[in-house]
């Protein structure tokens, strides 16, 4: 047909894709602090982690933790019972439902998750002092809006996941 124009098919080009760009810098940066929970304490992500929830707030369910930490049930589940077995955290059953369980760090796992705050603290100051201030507080700036956007997104019953983003 004369003078039809030839639709190409659109492109992705995912290098400039924001939510792949986003989850390789997370990816990246998760890998070169995962190097100093793994060498000194031997720990998985999962591992560290669950460590890092309870140490944060004490007392928690698997399930609790799987939302902090946005780690499937199944990674929770083996990061709480590898955690059990070196016997840094105890389980304790809740009262009135004995299906659930209440995590809490041991004396020895309190230790290492207080051995691990300065080292983390420094891992992030280390960082973000590659940045300016200005890029500092961009970045901080940026990271709320597009959370807030995603909270949102989700009380209005829309998820990255239904607009097929993953």
């Amino acid at each position: 047909m004369a003078g039809a124009k030839t639709m190409e098919p659109e492109v992705l080009e995912l290098e400039n894709f924001l939510p792949y760009r986003l989850y390789r810098l997370a990816d990246a940066v998760s890998r070169e602090f995962s190097k100093i929970y793994k060498e000194r304490h031997g720990l998985t992500r999962p591992e560290w982690r669950t460590l890092s929830g309870l140490g944060q707030r004490g007392t928690m369910t698997a399930t609790e933790l799987g939302e902090q930490s946005a780690m499937h049930k199944t990674k929770v589940s083996r990061a709480v019972a590898e955690l059990e077995r070196r016997r840094w955290l105890t389980r304790t059953p809740d009262e009135n439902d004995r299906r659930v369980e209440h995590l809490t760090l041991t004396k020895a796992g309190l230790a290492a998750y207080r051995e691990m705050v300065p080292l983390a603290k420094a891992f992030e100051s280390g960082l973000l002092a590659k940045l300016g201030a200005a890029e500092r507080a961009a970045i901080a700036e940026v990271l709320a809006a597009l959370e807030a956007s995603l909270a949102s997104s989700k009380g209005q019953g829309q998820s990255l996941r239904t607009i097929g983003v993953v």
